[in-house]
């Protein structure tokens, strides 16, 4: 990336956030602080009114901003891949805020862009198998992701109607912390008041959610790792699932599902939390050697007698006879 690109790139980044530090525009761009504050000056030079706090970082005056901005075609086409998953991968509130936003994009884009995308769609689908039967939508809408969002976002009290892996239905009041994804599905993490202790709420269990309105205050969690920990131990049917993936097997393409990733290097350590080991292990079989388990020991064992399976079957076939 040229400098003028970076000096626009930086521009567009001050305008995300009320403040951002130096240091989280060097680790983007990869640069040096030191460049970084080379880089506002000029952009200050050129006449953005840029402000800084002491120990906080820079922040554009209110009232500045940059004319609609264009996008590559490379940009456009991430953004069609990222409305494919969103598509498979969100609910429904989601996936019509999504669409709305879409369009929006592509009423700025010059016409080349405009005919990449019309080429390209047809060309991309994203094949995600779900182990979960057909809902009753009239039951189940699953239709509340953004409005969790909302929640977490003011930390705003909910109140949802759950039903519990054997159809058991309750009324809950729920602080909300967060929601994530892992084992095909969406969770909604919260305090639930009346077990009186964080719990994780599948999303498509939820019948129906209100926001109350109510504001609480935030509870202490050590960590999300820790919270996890104690998932494995309350949930039988979860299981703890670490591999080491070779980054040059990935291409660059993002892992999903996972609840923690490390970066190593040339690797990437990522976590997943998996109630069908059998799953995983055909998925992972597809990397060959450049995914290895670190746990649990059944899951390697697993794919030991999967493979050797394989092996015997391939060593004992016999060829039809040529001819007639």
């Amino acid at each position: 990336m040229n400098r003028i690109d970076r000096l626009t790139a930086i521009l567009i980044h001050l305008q995300t956030k009320r403040v951002v530090r130096a240091e989280e525009i060097a680790r983007r761009f990869r640069i040096s602080e030191r460049t970084v504050y080379r880089d506002v000056k000029a952009l200050m030079e050129a006449g953005v009114p840029i402000g800084s706090e002491a120990g906080k970082g820079y922040f554009i005056v209110d009232g500045f901003h940059l004319p609609p901005i264009m996008f590559s075609q490379d940009e456009a086409g991430a953004l069609l891949l990222a409305g494919k998953l969103v598509d498979k991968m969100a609910d429904k509130s989601v996936r019509a805020a999504f669409e709305s936003a879409l369009y929006k994009i592509k009423s700025v884009l010059h016409e080349a862009e405009k005919d990449h995308l019309e080429s390209l769609d047809s060309h991309i689908e994203i094949l995600l198998r779900s182990k979960y039967e057909p809902r009753d939508e009239a039951k189940f809408p699953d239709d509340f992701l953004i409005k969790i969002q909302q929640a977490i976002s003011k930390r705003q009290v909910l109140k949802l109607d759950y039903s519990d892996a054997g159809n058991k239905a309750t009324a809950r009041e729920v602080e909300p912390v967060g929601i994530y994804y892992y084992s095909l599905s969406w969770h909604l993490i919260g305090w639930c008041r009346l077990r009186k202790s964080f719990r994780d709420f599948r999303s498509d269990r939820i019948s129906a959610l209100t926001n109350t309105g109510e504001v609480f205050k935030a509870r202490s969690v050590h960590s999300m790792d820790e919270y996890f920990q104690s998932v494995i131990q309350t949930n039988k049917n979860l299981t703890r699932v670490v591999v080491v993936f070779e980054k040059s097997a990935l291409r660059g393409n993002p892992i999903y599902g996972s609840v923690k990733q490390i970066d190593l290097g040339d690797q990437v350590r990522v976590e997943f939390m998996m109630d069908n080991l059998d799953y995983i292990a055909h998925w992972l079989l597809t990397f060959g050697t450049s995914a290895t388990v670190e746990s649990p020991d059944n899951l390697r064992q697993m794919m030991a007698n999967i493979t050797q399976n394989l092996q015997e079957h391939h060593q004992l076939f016999q060829p039809l006879p040529k001819g007639g």
